[in-house]
């Protein structure tokens, strides 16, 4: 008796001798984890801020060749303070959405978000034979963060652009009220996505970008798809795609209604 008592005893002591050190290993991956997201972080701002330098930076530099123009320049400085709120903004926002924090949703007008991404891409995409068709309803509202959904929509749109480069197409951005949430499709008519990268499309890091095949095409990091996943996420929404190779793109995004 007296031995099974002290096995029992050896057991139970085994037994918080492990919690603790589960306890120990659990804290050092959450401060892994702290350092991972600081990492990822700071790759995913580094891709965003440079989605709005580009603009303002072509059109100072179109601004300097032409220094009298007056209407040029006015235009440059504006893009620059629009964008440089834009990117305040962003970083907040991103930071806030990797540290767990909640950040303030209030509901928007949906055609008035997508149109200022246009506004902040300074190049006008018929230039590169590319047919923009938006369908939005006027009166339709989305219940989010403002930023971040732009953020989700312009990264979106920017990938349609890159896969109908340089033959042109046509890239549509739609939505619609859904029932119990709102959808937002961006689709393209570009090069598509081959069936074995699809499944891999919203991995962290994961690109079909090598180097810009064109003028304007960018190269990837990995981290548009990964950021847009993560943010529609927290919005307690979803993401989907559908491709075919030579046919063109969807990206589907379904936001809840309720506040």
């Amino acid at each position: 008796m007296a031995s099974i008592i002290e096995k029992r005893a050896s057991l139970h002591k085994n037994i918080a001798e492990q919690q603790v050190q589960n306890d120990i290993l659990r804290s050092q991956v959450e401060q892994l984890q702290s350092l991972a997201n600081l990492g990822t972080v700071t790759c995913m701002i580094a891709h965003e801020i440079n989605n709005l330098l580009t603009p303002p930076a072509n059109y100072s530099a179109l601004a300097l060749k032409n220094p009298d123009d007056k209407a040029l320049t006015e235009k440059a400085l504006q893009k620059t303070i629009q964008n440089c709120d834009r990117a305040s903004k962003i970083m907040e926002s991103m930071l806030a959405v990797v540290n767990n924090k909640s950040c303030e949703k209030k509901s928007s007008r949906l055609a008035s978000l997508v149109e200022e991404i246009f506004s902040c891409l300074c190049r006008d995409f018929a230039k590169d034979g590319i047919m923009v068709n938006i369908r939005i309803p006027e009166e339709l509202m989305v219940w989010a963060v403002p930023v971040q959904i732009q953020q989700v929509v312009m990264n979106l749109i920017l990938n349609a652009r890159d896969a109908m480069l340089p033959k042109g197409g046509v890239l549509t951005a739609k939505a619609e009220d859904a029932g119990e949430s709102i959808k937002i499709e961006i689709s393209d008519t570009g090069a598509g996505i081959k069936p074995d990268d699809l499944e891999r499309i919203f991995e962290p890091f994961f690109t079909t970008k090598a180097n810009g095949k064109s003028l304007g095409q960018r190269s990837g990091a990995g981290l548009g798809l990964a950021f847009c996943r993560k943010i529609v996420d927290e919005h307690n929404g979803s993401i989907s795609v559908e491709s075919r190779p030579n046919e063109g793109t969807t990206f589907a995004i379904k936001l809840p209604k309720s506040q």
